[in-house]
């Protein structure tokens, strides 16, 4: 796979198209196919018990697929998630940012899936699992 977007043309995409996510998000690094993206932990990512909330690692991996695919196809804002499967493993670590690492297992002319372990930053033990398919629309 070869690389339409890097960190910049990434984070200037998000800025320009998802405003809304403001700095929630920080692109660390993007290869052919993988992303690793970090989630800047605030309060109101925090469910009772000071633990991050599931929605909250749902949108760091379909964020974190959603830009691989990007950084491949380029900026086509109109692709979607199609499916997400998401496994919680474990309880983030409290009070620290959580890593998504990300990797694009099959990137079609209509569907890409891919794949995502979310750490806390520091932590090798991986805190949940996802499985994602976008769909990417037609091109013209």
């Amino acid at each position: 796979m070869e690389l339409k977007m890097d960190v910049a043309e990434l984070e200037a995409f998000l800025a320009r198209d998802f405003p809304q996510v403001g700095d929630m998000f920080s692109i660390l690094e993007v290869g052919a196919g993988t992303l690793k993206v970090r989630l800047n932990v605030r309060e109101e990512h925090l469910r009772p018990g000071g633990t991050v909330s599931g929605p909250t690692m749902f949108a760091l991996a379909d964020v974190g697929i959603y830009l691989a695919v990007l950084a491949v196809i380029g900026p086509v804002g109109l692709a979607v998630t199609t499916n997400c499967s998401i496994d919680f493993m474990r309880k983030p670590v409290a009070g620290v940012d959580l890593i998504a690492e990300c990797r694009i297992l099959k990137l079609g002319r209509v569907l890409a899936v891919g794949d995502v372990l979310i750490y806390s930053e520091g932590d090798a033990r991986p805190v949940a699992r996802a499985s994602m398919t976008y769909s990417i629309p037609p091109s013209g």
